[in-house]
């Protein structure tokens, strides 16, 4: 078993509110919506789809809400419309950041993310002018101090699974984009529950940053993640830290 990968210098984990717990939610509803928009509303036939199902799963979304969101979605139950879209640009300390957003406005999103790069000292960039730093793939995260490592290890890379790496109890399985949903499941089958899982944009190297540029890389992903436009925020700046 590997050690504990690089994306846990990145990651920030938050509690789950019931107020993070409904933006979480919003979130998932319209990724679903927009998958099922692209590629119908069977999962088996719709990876996309399939992939957003497995994130609402990890996010313990009921499946009532799934269910009601691809009728709604497939025009059995209404009709709504998001349209996708990816800003890149820099945050304080020449931080890489990428944005995904699901939106009915896309003049408003461009205007909200803009807003928020730059009241932190950041910039928004051209297309493709950061995203060659990250690799895409899928991100599992599993805790738990009765977890046997190597029963594990061998259900998750049976099932495809890239890596699996861990540290005192918390266990993080990695996979390409093409076999998330069939991982999720493997392990899901076997019993596990988990702490997230998504397919993420992972930098190839991070950035350490002073105390006051953290402390501003910090405040313009909050408030990006605030805004219920913005699905993901992608960086590649060094957070996770002891006082």
């Amino acid at each position: 078993m590997s050690g504990h990968s690089k994306w846990a210098t990145i990651h920030r984990k938050k509690e789950k509110t019931d107020a993070g717990r409904g933006k979480v939610f919003t979130k998932i509803v319209r990724e679903i919506s927009v998958a099922v928009k692209i590629g119908g509303p069977d999962p088996d036939m719709n990876p996309r789809l399939r992939d957003a199902v497995a994130k609402a799963k990890a996010n313990n979304m009921p499946n009532d809400n799934v269910t009601r969101t691809i009728k709604k979605a497939s025009g059995e139950l209404g009709n709504i419309n998001y349209e996708e879209n990816t800003y890149e640009g820099y945050g304080p300390g020449g931080v890489a950041v990428i944005v995904n957003t699901l939106t009915d406005n896309k003049n408003r999103t461009a205007s909200d993310v803009r807003h928020a790069m730059s009241k932190y000292g950041g910039s928004m960039g051209t297309t493709g002018c950061v995203s060659w730093m990250f690799d895409k793939l899928g991100i599992i995260e599993i805790s738990g101090d009765s977890i046997d490592e190597d029963d594990l290890f061998m259900t998750a890379l049976d099932a495809g699974a890239d890596d699996v790496s861990g540290e005192d109890g918390e266990y993080e399985i990695t996979t390409s984009p093409a076999d998330f949903a069939a991982v999720c499941a493997a392990l899901e089958e076997a019993g596990y529950t988990f702490d997230s899982a998504e397919i993420s944009m992972i930098p190839q190297n991070t950035v350490a940053l002073d105390p006051e540029k953290r402390d501003q890389v910090e405040k313009m992903i909050d408030m990006l993640e605030d805004n219920d436009d913005v699905q993901d925020v992608y960086h590649n700046a060094e957070l996770d830290y002891e006082e």
